[in-house]
This record gives structure tokens, sequence and C-alpha cells, in this order.
């Protein structure tokens, strides 16, 4: 006979795999799109207000506190409270509805910008929104010249920019664009009406250059290229300004280019570090474009002298040794050569001289 313990817990397993699939099935789910601090109400399907029912929140249950019936009552929503949410009937787990909440705000009024950096070509038009809404949105884009709506071709990247090609050039008709953002939430929309020559803004210059020039120490050459962006700088030609300061001062110095890619600093400080960087604008159109890259430079300095002088120091040394010398002794008696007590008392006298005179000297 069979024993019926391995076929009581197959069956068991297979009842726990049955309603994991159910809890985890996509049967009537879709998304569902709410206000950040709206109240929101969730039914289960085509359930009954009194059925029993158990709700989950990215496969948490969620407490009965939260249920109104068999509605699931969501107070004050933030963007934490984002997810899917899924509502199972009774004790058997059937998935009777799923939807996936996000929680988000209506787009604000876009920020546009258009502007021609290849003027004569065309120009571009870029947009943001001011805050995010942490739900997706769409953007269209018009653009209209007199009567005549104008194709703006999007990027790929970045994506939120688009361009369009001049299709007469020196117009004085003015050109309209209009942004209109929407989301699930709601929508918005901003418009720019401008001249053809108002948005010409060239791209900062390039490969800007700054190097001492010898034996000056007070120069500074400087040197850059048109930027790569602007097509025909023959019939288009640019203009320069230029601006430079000491490290050690907050004050800039400027210097205006009508013509040439190069520029020499006659006033620079002797041996300070400077800060140099360069705008473009075309001659006679437009605004100024960005500062360039900033470069570092400092004049030239004259190399200092190292000198090597030997010294030579001749030690002179002098030794002088004074001695005293005890005179010659003198023989004023001899012995035996007597003349009287007279002739004794000198040679006495004498004797006594001579011992005085050498203890001055020693």
């Amino acid at each position: 006979m069979a024993n019926p313990v391995p076929s009581a817990c197959c069956v068991v397993l297979a009842a726990v795999v049955v309603v994991y699939a159910q809890r985890h099935s996509q049967q009537d789910s879709h998304i569902q799109y709410e206000r950040v601090g709206a109240d929101v109400t969730m039914k289960c399907g085509s359930m009954d207000w009194d059925a029993a029912v158990t709700w989950t929140a990215n496969g948490t249950d969620i407490d009965d506190s939260h249920l109104n019936g068999s509605y699931l009552i969501l107070k004050n929503v933030d963007l934490t409270q984002s997810g899917q949410y899924s509502c199972y009937e009774g004790s058997s787990w059937h998935l009777k509805y799923q939807t996936y909440l996000r929680v988000g705000v209506p787009p604000k009024e876009p920020v546009l910008m258009c502007r021609s950096n290849n003027y004569p070509k065309g120009f571009y038009c870029s947009w943001h929104l001011p805050s995010p809404t942490y739900i997706p949105n769409s953007f269209n884009i018009s653009v209209i010249h007199g009567t005549r709506e104008m194709v703006c071709e999007k990027d790929i990247f970045p994506k939120n920019r688009c361009h369009i090609r001049y299709l007469q050039l020196f117009s004085t008709v003015k050109y309209k664009v209009t942004l209109t953002v929407t989301n699930a939430l709601g929508k918005n929309s901003t418009t720019l009406t401008f001249d053809e020559f108002a948005i010409v803004k060239p791209d900062p210059p390039e490969s800007v250059v700054a190097k001492p020039v010898p034996n000056n120490p007070r120069r500074l050459e400087v040197s850059w290229q048109n930027p790569s962006s602007w097509p025909d700088p023959e019939s288009f030609p640019l203009k320069f300004f230029l601006r430079y300061r000491p490290l050690i001062l907050d004050q800039w110095q400027h210097v205006e280019l009508s013509d040439g890619t190069s520029h020499t600093i006659t006033d620079a400080y002797a041996g300070k570090e400077y800060i140099i960087q360069v705008a473009a604008k075309d001659n006679d159109i437009g605004t100024w474009s960005d500062w360039s890259v900033a470069v570092h430079a400092t004049p030239w300095t004259e190399e200092p002298k190292h000198l090597t002088t030997e010294v030579q120091i001749t030690e002179t040394t002098s030794t002088s040794t004074s001695s005293f010398m005890p005179p010659p002794t003198t023989k004023i008696c001899d012995k035996g050569v007597g003349v009287g007590s007279g002739a004794v008392a000198v040679c006495w006298t004498a004797g006594l001289v001579l011992a005085a005179y050498g203890v001055l000297f020693i």
C-alpha cells in the first residue's frame, strides 16, 4: 500500500504554487496616476463593497484600518506611496484587481530657449521643466514663421532639443515657437516670439592658449580659434572680447578686438599668474557668447643667476712666546778674594740688587 504522506505533501506544495501564481498574476492590471496630497480610493475590481478582500502594497499586506468595505482608502498620498497595489478575494487569494499607483504633480510652465550658434544655417530650441513631476511627460513644439509652420527635427541626444533650418535669410518676419508639456495630471505651455537676428549667439572660442613673451616681463601672448560650430567666418566674421586678471586681484581688465584671433597683453604684472578668457560675437548681430574655458599663464621672468664665489680664508697664526731669560751670573766677588770689610759689604749689596731685579721679571 502506498504511503499517503508524500502524496499529501505534494498536494500542499501544489496549492502553495497555485496561490503564489495567482498573487503574482497580471489580471486586470493598469497604471493609476494621482496627485501629491490627494485622497485615493481603489475598488477591488468587480467585487462587492462588503466582500472579504485582502490588499497588498508591493507584496506587503495592508492593515485593515485603510479599508472601507472592500475599498482601499489612502489619505493625503505622497511620493513614497507609489507602487503596485493588489486585491485578493477572501482567504482563497484569487487576484481580483491590480494597479500600479504613480504619485506626482502636474507640470509647471516649461523653460524654453532658442539660439542660433551656426548662423546662417539655422537655429535650435531646447527646453526643460523648472521642477520634476515624478511621472512621465510628453513635449510638443511648434515653430511658425509668418503663416508657415516649420519642421523642428528632434535630436536623439539631448532629447529635449530640436533644430530648425532657415528657409529665408535676413527676414524681418518674426518666429513664433510654442512648447506644450503634458502628463496624466495636467498640461502647461510657453511661447517665444523673436527676430532672426536676436537669437544669434556663437559658441565660445576654442583652443585658447596664453604664453609668456621671452625677455618681456610684462607681456603675455594670447591666441584662440573660431568656434568650430560657426560655419562661415569669412562671410560672417566674428569679433572677440578678451578679459584677464592676476589671481591676486578680483577686478578684470577687458579688450575688445574687431579682427584677428590673437592679442598681446602689455600691462601684466611681472611674475604674477594670470587667468584669461575670450568671448565671441557676430560683427553686426546677436549677442556675445559665453566665456571660453579659462587658461592660466605667468609673464616671463629672468632666470636667477647662481654665482659661485670661492672665498679662501687664509688663517695667519702668530705665536709669540715671551720667556724670561735670567741674566748671566755676574761674578762680583770671588771666594777667597777679600778687600777688607768694605769689600764684603759691597759684594753683598751687589748680590741683593741682582736678586731683586730677577724677582721683577718672574
